[in-house]
């Protein structure tokens, strides 16, 4: 099976009904990472490329409470990494993301997910050649979805003038998000010197 065609139901792993046990603790702030989050927190779901490099830099941006690395957007149920590297999941590299709406914003998220990489690259970010290196929205709100309409159709214009292709970015809302495994969270808190595959193009999003 190629790693740059989504596969259909037929053709996806068959995964398995337990899902993956992590600490629950962010490695950093030691936030929990799985819900229940505190009332009036907000997340949502980005992809956009390898999601060790990904996650840092949304666990950076002030109003953000807390970061978790996993599986979105595929066919596979509970799925694990190798799953996942081979094409046969259909699930991209995520980040859940978990915000203080009173400290920060959606659209300020979008932002930093829009400037930090290549959207046009289909099922790959740059040297990571893949379906689970896809450029990927998972909203948790309509609010959430428009917004994100709306900003990729600002991006396009920008991108546009620089030369590059059409965005190539899922939007949508949110499908199952599955936790990967602990070594995975917050790696490069754990390892500083770490692979980050992040390259943005030189946009800039006003907020």
């Amino acid at each position: 099976m190629s790693k740059l065609v989504l596969p259909t139901a037929d053709q996806a792993l068959p995964g398995r009904d337990s899902a993956m046990q992590i600490s629950n603790r962010h490695f950093l702030n030691g936030q929990p990472l799985q819900p229940p989050f505190d009332s009036g927190l907000q997340s949502a779901v980005f992809g956009m490329g390898c999601f060790w490099g990904a996650e840092r830099r949304f666990w950076q941006q002030p109003g953000v409470v807390t970061t978790a690395v996993g599986y979105a957007g595929g066919i596979t149920p509970n799925p694990i990494y190798e799953e996942v590297c081979s094409g046969g999941t259909g699930h991209s590299e995520v980040v859940l993301v978990v915000f203080d709406p009173d400290q920060t914003s959606f659209e300020k998220m979008l932002a930093v997910f829009w400037e930090a990489h290549d959207p046009t690259q289909g099922m790959r970010q740059g040297n990571d050649i893949g379906s689970q290196y896809r450029s990927v929205v998972y909203c948790n709100s309509v609010s959430q979805l428009e917004a994100a309409q709306q900003s990729a159709g600002q991006v396009q214009e920008q991108l546009s003038a620089l030369g590059f292709g059409a965005i190539t970015t899922e939007i949508q809302m949110a499908p199952t998000f599955y936790y990967a495994e602990e070594y995975h969270q917050q790696y490069l808190a754990k390892n500083p010197g770490g692979y980050c595959g992040l390259r943005g193009t030189g946009i800039s999003c006003p907020v």
